[in-house]
């Protein structure tokens, strides 16, 4: 090898090394952080993971970023991903509407069971949307599912989008099913409240079960990809994107948490998600002042405190990266 050709690899191999460095230094402020949030994290009762992208710098955070945690409802927003796919390819029309039978109303959160007892209604896909993640409606979620092609499709869907860490695998009565501890029939949801009532000890053992079951979990890591994906407009069709995008934002449940504590007026797109000790939620806190945005995932699981406690700490890990990053502007 010649001189300048030893030159040139010589030249090369150091930039690559300063590269290399650059890559692995840890950035102090950012670790300030970083440090917060595991602090914050611990008063949970539980475990907490976290996932935090400043997403017009890149910078990021985590803590427990590759465990799996439940989704609980917050597995709707991947649902209504798949859902807009299928909207963006033609296969399903927003305005379509769908009949409702007595068979997919489910008891849990929303309003088409206490509503509705007999058959009759159909609603667009739309409106079923909307009620899965305004209200977190469970049987308007399951029928969503069902039209995103089934859990398998979800969970496909976020493979080929390079997200390996979210697993769709039941519908919402399924996943109630097996927290109860109680076979997946036709039960009504008088029966649901009467199942409820007993055998304490067995609902705690199929809690303990949930808790440390691979299906329909996500890393923290993971859903915070997903909701960069969805922020850049990168997953679906510039409308279906911005639809999304809306209806979180205009999300009903979990005003104590990511939204919780931070300044009034703050505009936060969002999912909640809760099922026993799994207290999450999930979205895009938007900063004042131009500084950006911030796509955060904050799961609890097994927790033995209270929801409002759990929804404390999701509060205030919330309000920690919203200020870190307004007063931290990259490059400062």
């Amino acid at each position: 090898m010649n001189r300048t050709k030893r030159s040139a690899v010589f030249f090369i191999a150091l930039i690559a090394g300063c590269l290399t460095a650059t890559a692995q230094t840890p950035d102090p402020v950012l670790q300030r952080l970083e440090r917060e949030i595991a602090r914050l994290g611990q008063t949970s009762g539980g475990v907490t993971g976290a996932s935090i992208i400043h997403l017009e710098s890149g910078r990021r955070v985590s803590l427990n970023g590759n465990q799996r945690f439940p989704m609980a409802s917050s597995y709707k927003v991947p649902i209504a991903v798949q859902l807009l796919s299928l909207v963006d390819q033609g296969k399903i029309r927003l305005d379509q509407m769908v009949e409702i039978k007595a068979g997919d109303l489910h008891p849990g959160s929303g309003t088409l069971t206490n509503l509705f007892k007999q058959p009759g209604l159909a609603l667009s896909v739309r409106n079923l949307m909307e009620l899965m993640l305004l209200i977190s409606d469970n049987s308007a979620t399951d029928v969503c599912l069902r039209l995103a092609g089934g859990a398998d499709a979800v969970t496909g869907r976020m493979n080929q989008l390079g997200i390996s860490g979210i697993t769709v695998s039941r519908p919402t009565i399924g996943m109630i099913s097996d927290w109860l501890g109680v076979t997946e029939s036709d039960w009504s949801a008088a029966e649901f409240k009467y199942m409820r009532s007993l055998d304490v000890e067995g609902r705690k053992s199929a809690a303990l079960k949930f808790e440390s079951d691979s299906r329909d979990t996500s890393t923290p890591d993971a859903m915070a990809a997903l909701l960069e994906k969805i922020f850049r407009k990168s997953l679906l069709k510039p409308e279906s994107a911005e639809l999304l995008y809306d209806i979180m934002r205009r999300c009903q449940t979990g005003d104590g948490r990511l939204k919780g504590i931070l300044p009034a007026g703050t505009e936060v797109a969002h999912k909640t998600g809760t099922i026993g000790g799994t207290t999450n939620d999930v979205g895009i806190i938007k900063l004042p002042d131009n500084a950006g945005h911030v796509a955060i995932a904050v799961f609890i699981k097994s927790s033995s405190k209270e929801v409002p406690q759990r929804e404390r700490t999701i509060a205030e890990i919330a309000r920690a990266a919203h200020d870190f990053f307004l007063f931290n502007p990259a490059g400062k």
